[in-house]
């Protein structure tokens, strides 16, 4: 285990391979800040946001898509924040945007919480280039993971206080048509928050409060455990050159006596083989 980027965020997540731009990109969403991270170089940046900011993702020909606490807004360049605008605003007093991903076909799934992690207080959307909005799922409480089988026919997605690591079937019209948990975290390992999937289709999923992330087989076995020195790992993700790298974003917030490397990016080198991710098309 390596660090990436020697932090000290107050709830870093989303980790991002930009592929276009060979760059990792990560936010620290209660600091209101999108970092990017160029391995090759050592190169870093960081755009401050005016609201909290769940998510970042790179868009295709440019600049980002970002969740933000009233909703997803996009940013010409990510270099200076530049031409900022909503693409669509949900403005719900006492929530904020959380966890968010690009689907294969490059709509954005974009989840919300309460800042009280309320049960039943967020929500999950799917949101294409043109601002056309659906809402996936129920009512959820902290919404969390989200990321699609190789193939694009599942999505997986955590709603954190379940304890579920949830498989979803989509349709021809990429919605939802059944959903059933694929794995239950137990109390002691802590609760499932970020996720990735592989090459293989298994699904890597970062357990908060449980210091490690875990390798789950697309049947659902625990196919591997890493241990981290952070308790809070928040998400992971592949990335660097050929996407054998695992990336891993944690946090700091909460914790009486956090290890020196909470806060950071950590990195397993040759850690397995990951999947392109699409960029938003819009």
């Amino acid at each position: 285990m390596d660090i990436a980027v020697r932090a000290q965020a107050a709830l870093g997540e989303g980790p991002t391979w930009d592929h276009a731009a060979q760059r990792l990109i990560w936010v620290d969403i209660l600091s209101s800040r999108v970092h990017t991270y160029d391995p090759s170089t050592g190169h870093r940046s960081v755009l401050a946001t005016e609201q909290h900011v769940g998510a970042a993702k790179p868009r295709a020909g440019g600049g980002l898509v970002v969740n933000l606490r009233d909703g997803v807004g996009l940013y010409d360049s990510a270099a200076d924040g530049g031409g900022f605008r909503w693409l669509h605003r949900e403005v719900v007093p006492g929530r904020r945007g959380n966890d968010a991903a690009v689907a294969p076909d490059g709509a954005l799934w974009a989840g919300t919480m309460r800042y009280d992690e309320g049960e039943g207080g967020g929500n999950l959307i799917r949101l294409t280039g043109d601002g056309a909005r659906d809402e996936v799922l129920p009512p959820v409480s902290v919404s969390n993971g989200i990321g699609w089988s190789p193939d694009g026919r599942l999505m997986y997605y955590i709603d954190t206080p379940t304890r579920h690591v949830d498989v979803v079937e989509l349709g021809d019209d990429q919605l939802p048509r059944s959903r059933r948990p694929l794995v239950t975290i137990e109390p002691e390992a802590g609760y499932p928050d970020g996720l990735t999937v592989d090459a293989d289709g298994c699904v890597w999923v970062a357990l908060w409060d449980g210091a490690a992330i875990r390798r789950y087989t697309p049947s659902g076995a625990l196919d591997g455990v890493i241990e981290l020195p952070v308790v809070r790992p928040t998400a992971c993700a592949f990335g660097g050159a050929g996407l054998r790298d695992l990336y891993i974003t944690s946090a700091r917030t909460g914790l009486e006596a956090p290890h020196p490397l909470s806060g950071s990016v950590l990195v397993l080198p040759d850690a397995g083989q990951g999947v392109e991710q699409a960029a938003f098309a819009g």
